[in-house]
């Protein structure tokens, strides 16, 4: 079994076993033809695990805090928009210059997602955290990327951790590198 197949057994584990506040079931993973239709609507391809996560894990409803958002359909445990919903919506927006490719895949509260930037080979995770009011210092990076993201949801050393308070995320920086089209 390789690494990948081992992460995927213990998320989809600790998924069917406990529930993110505000879910009472695990949603159905998506099917290839739903996946398709999301990529096609977001333009660029997912990362191959986030892609397993929702085509063999579950539509959302598992994760860290309010866990990972429905990606195209449904709805969240706290009404928020799906992923493509709210990519779009921010890409639209003038507010904040959402960058191209980066996927916000589950809420924390108070305006803050985990994003998935889709540019990089390792989709490495982002946090958005706006309530600073300046959009140049709204960017950290969480994890390098979203295989360590999930394992440190799944041992209990994220950032979010009441052990982990004082911990502080390095600011990211936007280098505008490709996205793989759909």
């Amino acid at each position: 079994m390789t690494d990948t197949e081992q992460l995927l057994a213990r998320v989809a584990a600790e998924a069917r076993a406990t529930r993110p506040w505000g879910w009472d079931v695990l949603p159905a993973p998506l099917d290839a033809r739903t996946l398709a239709r999301a990529e096609a609507a977001l333009g660029f391809r997912l990362p191959p695990l986030l892609a397993a996560l929702y085509t063999r894990v579950g539509d959302g409803g598992f994760g860290p805090e309010y866990g990972l958002l429905p990606l195209l359909e449904g709805k969240s445990s706290g009404g928020e928009p799906t992923v493509v919903e709210h990519y779009l919506e921010m890409r639209d927006s003038d507010d904040w210059g959402w960058p191209e490719g980066v996927l916000p895949i589950s809420h924390w509260g108070c305006a803050m997602y985990a994003c998935v930037n889709c540019r990089t080979d390792t989709a490495q995770v982002l946090l958005f955290e706006p309530n600073g009011g300046d959009p140049k210092h709204a960017w950290f990076v969480d994890s390098p990327n979203l295989t360590t993201w999930l394992t440190a949801w799944l041992d209990g050393t994220g950032w979010y951790e009441e052990d982990n308070d004082d911990l502080e995320l390095p600011a990211w920086r936007d280098d505008h590198t490709r996205v793989t089209p759909a």
